[in-house]
């Protein structure tokens, strides 16, 4: 089951996925994003070493380092 997080603001819920990007110079890094519905990308749990805050102006969630 997908890590999911319900919005304070909107009351919708969002599923935390990853998937691996190439950047530039094929150097290539790993990316955390919600999303509103669960696809195969989705991840069971929050990664080490991270939270989930809430952006107050949009009511979408992101995630950041732990501080």
């Amino acid at each position: 089951m997908a890590y999911s997080v319900k919005s304070k603001k909107s009351g919708k819920m969002y599923h935390l996925h990853s998937k691996e990007v190439t950047l530039a110079g094929n150097r290539k890094q790993r990316i955390y994003y919600f999303a509103g519905v669960a696809g195969p990308d989705s991840l069971d749990e929050l990664p080490t070493g991270y939270e989930v805050m809430e952006n107050q102006r949009t009511g979408l969630p992101m995630l950041r380092k732990k501080r």
